[in-house]
């Protein structure tokens, strides 16, 4: 039999539809029930791609005797974390309360009938004892005694936990001058966490934190002479090499998986998420990496190609956009479908293949994955494996190309993990800066990676931009739930982005509707800053408003980014201002915790020093020498076609002939007119 989550478009909630639990979406039947019924609700909140989500599966809700107490007791709730990432950041913080400590997923919370506030939470529980946890029908027969037999003690604690939700969602504005002393001090903790073996934080697990090696890379280091440049960079290079090489990426079919379980970046925990391929894509194609050795640019080229094929050859969509997530597990095993038996990869090549992969891919060591089975890394590099075998780096080249392409077509042949196929709009505008940016920096791929980025955005506006608003998701062939702070500014930000790639009059106008739709239906206009739900969204325990990056960066420091770039470029001072607002509000969070943010120093970056914008009209296909002009210098660059028309301040300016004509501005200022690319280069700041 199956239960209410059989009609859902989530992948996740349909794989929980044959439960023997009475699982309900949350909606306003599910919610209604439990106050008719004074039952608690169970809400269970996870995603596909989840491990653990899948091990509490298994063990608790396919188990018809823990399902029969969840039923008798609870009005059961699963959410899918993608879905509805507001219901997941309010009743994340709230385990934090409780609990004293982060959540993470499967997130369990226990919440009173009537007000939707929590008196219980936690994340897994098995079915039997273990790891130091209860059994999970224990704990539902606990929580039920506590709310049936001291319901004044959970509403005094609710009372408390009210209070503290509701400070939260403060945040007093800075009236004094803003400064560069919290990327400082982000970047000095940074410094002392580094690990100078591996890269990366000290410790395990290990995760990517593309927005501090986005920062370390960045002019903002470089702008402040009391800020330690060269180090940042330097680990940012490490950091980078580390994960490219070791065992965070798929070295056979490309793609980044979402941490490292140990401190080598050796063993992954295998599930793909778009959201971390589209962070990394922008950081492989950084500026910042100029500095970086030969071998080095070769890894990051190469890993950013990598992640590009992988979306385009396994995650694209009929229509453009890109899926969510890759499953961690197949046939019931994390990881089974990535790792090998050395035997069976000596067996699949010919000698002089296995002679080069042995040594690249570690398989001449012990195995890395539990004792039994080896993960692919690249251990041993090609110029030294050249050299020990007396090779040429070519030779090489051609060995360890033919030996990957025989061990993907075999892994091609295994049971392939479980795509979630839902598209998100906040994580393919992710993806849609990435390409834009990648494309401008490896410019062979330039026409055809600009183009993903088309694609996608185009999807969007088609698809997921009704009547004027956005919607957060599109699966089962139609758009759902009003989009989130995230998607309005990644998508603001993916649009200008793609604006200094090739010049659009729809997404200029698509980018100023954005940007005015931020201010409309998010800004806290007391306070300054924007919430994570409109104005008009439903009402929840809490609002939040998202100052820290998580999975994903923090909607406020795109969103202020974005509309500092935009408001400069079009000279609109409303969007400026709002940006200021937002970078004042969050001042208590910078200063309190500057190495949690860095998305947002990365526009208090921009709104202490504007970067340089070049506005070059010309014909279409003569932006080239523009281009070499800007590369590797502080400065945005937008062309614009001559014959472009009815476009804001220095944007309408009419291009000279033969070559066209460049205006490079700084803030709200712009310079005359420059009639030669090397004119501009002479111009330009270092």
């Amino acid at each position: 039999m199956t239960n209410r989550l059989a009609a859902a478009t989530s992948p996740y909630l349909r794989q929980h539809a044959e439960n023997p639990v009475d699982w309900h979406p949350w909606d306003d039947a599910a919610l209604a029930l439990a106050r008719q019924t004074d039952r608690p609700i169970l809400l269970s909140i996870g995603y596909a791609a989840c491990h653990w989500c899948h091990v509490m599966a298994h063990e608790c809700f396919e188990d018809a005797a823990t399902a029969r107490v969840m039923n008798d007791l609870f009005v059961n709730i699963k959410v899918d974390r993608e879905e509805r990432p507001d219901l997941d950041k309010v009743y994340q913080l709230a385990h934090q309360a409780l609990a004293g400590r982060g959540g993470g997923w499967p997130l369990t919370v226990f919440l009173t009938p009537d007000d939707h506030l929590p008196f219980y939470a936690g994340t897994y529980f098995p079915r039997e004892a273990k790891h130091g946890l209860p059994p999970f029908a224990y704990v539902l027969q606990q929580v039920r005694g506590f709310w049936d037999g001291r319901r004044d003690q959970v509403r005094e604690q609710n009372r408390s936990l009210a209070q503290f939700l509701d400070e939260q969602g403060r945040a007093t504005a800075n009236g004094d001058a803003l400064d560069a002393e919290p990327i400082r001090r982000a970047l000095a903790h940074w410094a002392h966490e580094f690990d100078a073996v591996n890269g990366g934080r000290r410790g395990a697990p290990k995760f990517p934190h593309a927005g501090e090696l986005e920062l370390a890379l960045s002019p903002a280091v470089r702008k402040h002479p009391d800020l330690p440049a060269q180090p940042q960079a330097g680990h940012a290079i490490a950091t980078l090499q580390a994960m490219a090489t070791r065992g965070l990426y798929d070295h056979l079919g490309g793609g980044f998986f979402r941490y490292a379980v140990d401190a080598r970046w050796e063993i992954p925990h295998f599930e793909k998420m778009l959201y971390d391929n589209a962070q990394l894509l922008s950081v492989y194609a950084h500026e910042g990496l100029d500095g970086a050795s030969d071998e080095a640019r070769r890894t990051f080229s190469g890993a950013a190609d990598g992640i590009v094929g992988w979306l385009v050859r396994e995650m694209r969509a009929p229509g453009g956009a890109f899926f969510s997530t890759l499953d961690a597990d197949s046939e019931g095993e994390e990881g089974r479908y990535y790792v090998w038996q050395r035997e069976d990869v000596r067996a699949l090549l010919d000698p002089d293949a296995w002679a080069v992969a042995e040594r690249h891919y570690g398989l001449d060591r012990a195995p890395n994955f539990e004792h039994h089975a080896w993960h692919l890394t690249a251990e041993e590099t090609l110029d030294d494996i050249a050299a020990a075998l007396s090779l040429t780096r070519d030779e090489v080249d051609e060995r360890i190309e033919r030996a990957r392409h025989a061990l993907f077509d075999e892994r091609q042949k295994r049971v392939r993990p479980g795509l979630d196929d839902k598209i998100l709009t906040s994580w393919n505008a992710l993806l849609c800066a990435a390409l834009a940016r990648a494309a401008r920096r490896f410019r062979f791929f330039a026409a055809e990676w600009q183009r993903y980025a088309d694609d996608t955005l185009r999807f969007i506006h088609r698809h997921l931009w009704i009547d004027g608003r956005l919607y957060a998701c599109h699966a089962g062939g139609r758009a759902q739930f009003p989009a989130y702070l995230d998607d309005y500014a990644f998508a603001l930000d993916a649009l200008v982005e793609s604006l200094q790639s090739r010049y659009d009059a729809g997404d200029l106008a698509w980018a100023m509707q954005l940007a005015d739709a931020l201010l409309e239906r998010f800004e806290d206009v007391e306070h300054g800053g924007f919430f994570f739900t409109a104005h008009d969204h439903e009402a929840l325990i809490q609002r939040p408003k998202p100052w820290v990056d998580e999975s994903t960066p923090s909607g406020n420091g795109v969103a202020a980014r974005a509309l500092l770039r935009l408001g400069h470029l079009v000279g609109e001072t409303r969007w400026l201002d709002a940006a200021e607002r937002t970078l004042r509000a969050a001042s208590g969070t910078l200063d309190a915790f500057p190495h949690a943010c860095a998305t947002l120093l990365l526009a208090l970056d921009e709104y202490l020093a504007p970067r340089a914008h070049v506005v070059v009209r010309c014909e279409p296909g003569d932006e080239g020498p523009w281009r070499d002009a800007v590369e590797g210098r502080d400065v945005l660059m937008y062309p614009i076609p001559s014959g472009a028309t009815g476009l804001p301040g220095v944007l309408g300016a009419q291009a000279a002939p033969l070559g066209g004509v460049a205006y490079l501005c700084r803030g709200l200022t712009c310079g005359p007119p420059i009639y030669t690319a090397n004119a501009l280069r002479d111009e330009l700041p270092g």
